[in-house]
């Protein structure tokens, strides 16, 4: 069995490729990346490929395939968020420091140290008997975090070597430390830019004040438009699709230790908000949102420049639950801001990415063996059956391409920081990823299905 600081430092290794995939600038540090996790599956004994794309490439390693055998494929992205903004790092975001057992960099939660669990889970059995109970599969990516712009039309054109029986991935989080916790559910998402334009250039406040619409108080009144005073969403049909929670999940959510409290204490928030007929944990993972992410306009620096600038724009996004589409929330979102936008000025919206929800059977033969999987892995705790608030489309357009479920076994917590500064993983989480690794692909081996 490999040492485990060797893994460590392999994934420390991992980690310093800075892999920004939205950043044209360090394309060639992304293939870098890709090219040093093919060296890597090969140098523990499995076969690997660099698949080029029309944006950054796609890793597979596999194993030598044996009849008879189950097929697992093991998904995960190479690729991570910017570290913007630098100055709130306490280290060098790309440079690893593990301090009170918890690695920070950027990419350790999501998702490199997460798969990585899985890598080094694999290299770790093939060391110590020589093979695998399963055919195995591993699908990288490098676009994730751009919302997998070519990873469909790469399923499609690789469909049947990357036929499987089942999808295990780990890009989603424990509800707390030491909890195990299978996600059968993701929110999807629907992203657009709205863009407010008035007079042809800056106006000085004194002279115009009053007398020509200001884009920056239109776009204020769209946006306090979205949501009434209970914390509904106000577009009309925004809830016309959406699936009632079973009573079996709010139940099973009641119990997880995991609510209110500690997400306050986590994000500095002063009290949680939302839909008040329900709860915090039932709002993130089982109810839809419109969410502001961005707003600017107007003057920007210090002190006072008194204008009616020319042009305001949001960017915004909706997260959706089952069986919401985003092509019609995001249609029935623009019918609201144009229903709601004043004359004198022009209303643009531009659509953004997007990504549909799923939902799985936790209680299904995979769903099983895999709670007994994270049983062993954590024994003593009860397997906290979760959906996840964010969003990863790839998992849908798994099972539409490949026609297979997902697995999703998190082994980041909720304090992880993804895609903020200081992002972290304990080495605790990464050295039971691993041997998570191992306990799935046994249990997995023994399942049987019709």
């Amino acid at each position: 069995m490999a040492n485990p600081s060797q893994a460590l430092g392999l994934l420390c290794d991992f980690i310093r490729f800075p892999s920004v995939s939205t950043d044209p600038s360090r394309a060639s540090q992304v293939a870098a990346c890709a090219h040093w996790l093919a060296a890597h599956l090969q140098s523990i004994g499995l076969s690997s490929e660099v698949h080029p794309t029309p944006g950054h490439p796609v890793v597979v390693g596999r194993n030598a395939h044996v009849a008879g055998r189950p097929t697992v494929l093991i998904y995960g992205h190479y690729d991570v968020q910017p570290e913007d903004p630098v100055g709130l790092w306490q280290s060098p975001p790309f440079e690893p420091q593990i301090r009170d057992g918890i690695l920070f960099a950027r990419g350790s939660a999501d998702n490199k140290g997460q798969i990585f669990a899985h890598i080094q889970g694999v290299a770790q059995t093939l060391a110590a008997q020589g093979t695998l109970p399963v055919n195995l599969i591993f699908l990288i990516e490098g676009e994730e975090e751009i919302g997998s712009p070519n990873l469909e039309s790469f399923l499609q054109a690789h469909r049947e070597a990357l036929r499987c029986d089942i999808i295990a991935v780990s890009d989603t989080s424990m509800v707390a430390p030491g909890v195990p916790t299978l996600t059968y559910g993701l929110r999807g998402i629907a992203a657009m830019e709205v863009r407010v334009k008035g007079p042809t250039m800056d106006l000085h406040s004194g002279i115009y004040g009053g007398a020509v619409r200001n884009p920056a108080v239109v776009l204020a009144q769209l946006l306090g438009s979205l949501h009434g005073k209970d914390g509904r969403v106000l577009v009309d049909g925004f809830y016309e699709k959406v699936l009632p929670l079973e009573v079996w999940e709010r139940e099973a959510w009641a119990q997880v230790p995991f609510g209110e409290k500690e997400i306050e204490a986590i994000t500095g928030a002063a009290a949680v908000g939302g839909e008040a007929e329900y709860t915090a944990l039932e709002r993130i993972w089982g109810r839809p949102t419109a969410e502001v992410n961005g707003i600017g306009g107007g003057f920007q620096g210090e002190g006072t420049k008194t204008i009616i600038p020319k042009e305001a724009f949001a960017k915004l996004t909706f997260r959706l639950v089952p069986d919401q589409a985003p092509e019609v929330i995001l249609a029935a979102a623009e019918r609201h801001l144009r229903a709601v936008c004043p004359p004198g000025v022009t209303l643009e919206v531009v659509p953004g990415h997007s990504g549909e929800p799923y939902v799985s059977d936790p209680h299904s033969a995979h769903g099983k063996a895999a709670q007994q999987a994270l049983a062993r892995v954590f024994p003593g705790r009860s397997v906290a059956l979760t959906r996840e608030g964010g969003s990863i489309p790839i998992v849908n357009t798994f099972q539409r391409v490949l026609g297979v479920e997902t697995l999703l076994l998190g082994l980041a917590l909720p304090d992880c920081r993804a895609h903020a500064p200081n992002e972290n993983f304990p080495v605790a989480n990464f050295e039971a990823g691993i041997r998570l690794n191992q306990t799935l692909l046994e249990e997995l081996a023994k399942v049987t299905v019709p």
